[in-house]
């Protein structure tokens, strides 16, 4: 018996250790981070990164502001994640109720068609979808870049596909015998029981688009016009070195907005991932 209790014990003192453990790795990168941003140009260029500030300074946030233009990148990003966003619930959802809701020759080629292009990495797929931006004239434009973001859009589809397996099909009869018809049944019936798949696509979409940096780079290349969040940082890095106390300043200050959205709407995102799971 005191060995079990011994046992128990240690395996308790193990599991904490290891958690405060994993909750410092994890802590270090950020806590560096802020204290590089805090610290003027001259103490950050003679101490190391976990050196307390003797002074704290916000002059790095207003250098990075203005330097990096942080706030047409704001506005940009803004801007297609809106689109985006609502493109991809439209469509997703539009796609996923016919693939779901229909029988018709060639949907289960189609639905294999979505999985196996969900298996091919987007890198391997670049030049060609390149040549077919270029040909139509959407490099350098936020409407092509809306559209490619979109486009490339294969997770809100299955997300919907799984939530609409688990709405009846007799509402869609009620409606239908009740003068619906099938698109009065989709906007009206099917689309308001969609919120919790909504707000998980909009989650998985959001953070994805907003933390793109290849395909914005390689596509919005008018660094003048069209930067965004993800590629305004890398105004401070160059072959000559990086200036990070630059660079964590602009971390962080891209981190505000998704920290506050994520205070306000924890509860919807919460519900949203919890109902996204796959049921059985």
């Amino acid at each position: 018996m005191a060995w079990y209790k011994i046992r128990r014990v240690l395996l308790v003192v193990a599991k904490y250790v290891t958690l405060l453990l994993m909750a410092f790795i994890s802590l270090l990168p950020l806590v560096s981070c802020v204290i590089t941003a805090v610290k003027s140009k001259a103490e950050y260029q003679t101490t190391n990164v976990m050196s307390l500030p003797k002074v704290l300074s916000l002059g790095n946030f207003v250098e990075t502001w203005n330097l990096a233009n942080m706030g047409l990148a704001f506005r940009n990003s803004v801007i297609v994640l809106v689109f985006v966003l609502i493109c991809s619930i439209f469509f997703g959802a539009s796609l996923a109720y016919v693939l779901n809701r229909f029988v018709f020759r060639g949907r289960g080629v189609i639905k294999n068609l979505f999985l196996f292009a969900a298996l091919l990495p987007g890198i391997a797929m670049q030049v060609s979808v390149y040549q077919i931006m270029f040909s139509l004239g959407l490099i350098n434009s936020i409407a092509g870049y809306v559209i490619l973001m979109t486009g490339t859009d294969i997770i809100s589809v299955t997300i919907f596909i799984q939530f609409f397996s688990n709405i009846p099909k007799e509402l869609d009869e009620s409606g239908i015998m009740d003068g619906c018809s099938y698109f009065g049944v989709f906007f009206k019936i099917l689309l308001p029981l969609l919120q919790p798949a909504m707000v998980t696509v909009m989650i998985l979409k959001g953070v994805s688009t907003y933390n793109e940096y290849y395909m914005a780079n390689l596509y919005l290349q008018d660094k003048m016009r069209y930067i965004v969040v993800s590629t305004s940082l890398y105004t401070f890095t160059g072959p000559l070195g990086n200036q990070y106390n630059y660079i964590c300043a602009g971390v962080i200050i891209t981190m505000i907005p998704a920290l506050i959205i994520f205070i306000l709407c924890q509860k919807q995102i919460y519900g949203g991932l919890a109902a996204g799971a796959v049921k059985g």
